[in-house]
């Protein structure tokens, strides 16, 4: 017999956990696609919403150097997945799930 297992398209682990979540794209019909980011959770307060960070440097041309940003992106955090504050995981792009939430977290990532 076969099982029957829902990737997504991309390399990686499947979540151990169960979900019922309809926004789940391991669960639910949540498809992902565009960018991959890599990030630590610095928020995990709102209902399966984490808050996502990440430095990046941005050229300063005048003075010939460099100065450190962070981009700051809200993602959804599927029942499967769970990641709490941080912890390193994986986000990916999908359909707008909200006013502020265009990606969901796809794997927690082991130090």
């Amino acid at each position: 017999m076969k099982k029957n297992r829902k990737g997504i398209g991309i390399e990686g682990s499947l979540p151990s956990g169960k979900c019922d979540d309809k926004k789940c794209p391991f669960h639910g019909a949540l498809k992902v696609r565009g960018r991959t980011f890599f990030g630590r959770v610095i928020s995990a307060k709102a209902q399966k919403t984490v808050r996502i960070e990440f430095p990046r440097l941005y050229p300063l041309p005048k003075y010939e150097r460099f100065e450190r940003r962070r981009t700051r992106i809200q993602a959804h955090n599927p029942s499967c997945i769970n990641a709490v504050e941080g912890d390193n995981v994986k986000i990916m792009e999908c359909r707008p799930l909200s006013k502020t939430k265009n990606f969901v977290v796809i794997e927690v990532m082991k130090e």
